[in-house]
């Protein structure tokens, strides 16, 4: 949360929704990060996830979901869809507190 750039993390969920892993995905800028699906899911496949939750921060401490950040959830839970690994959330964070896709109906 404390990061200068923002931070995308996927965390790896097993069936029984233990984890697996946590690996960051990408590193951008003070307000955005590129993000693609084929690096989301890579480890996922590999580990033979059922589930993953995403995660990024925002530096700036504004926690409402940017376009881009409504767009990347989008995409990745219909990549999630195909490859048969669920996306549970998505959050996005800062020192003071987070905001959930899932917790706001989004998901």
């Amino acid at each position: 949360a404390d990061r200068k750039q923002e931070h995308f993390i996927r965390i790896s969920l097993n069936g029984a929704h233990e984890v697996l892993s946590i690996g960051v995905v990408s590193i951008g800028l003070v307000n955005r990060t590129i993000v693609h699906p084929r690096e989301v899911f890579a480890d996922p496949i590999k580990e033979r996830a059922t589930a993953v939750i995403v995660c990024h921060n925002h530096p700036s401490g504004n926690l409402d979901p940017s376009r881009e950040d409504r767009d990347i959830t989008q995409r990745l839970k219909e990549s999630g869809i195909i490859l048969g690994i669920n996306v549970l959330d998505h959050i996005i964070f800062s020192e003071v507190s987070y905001y959930s896709f899932l917790e706001h109906d989004e998901m």
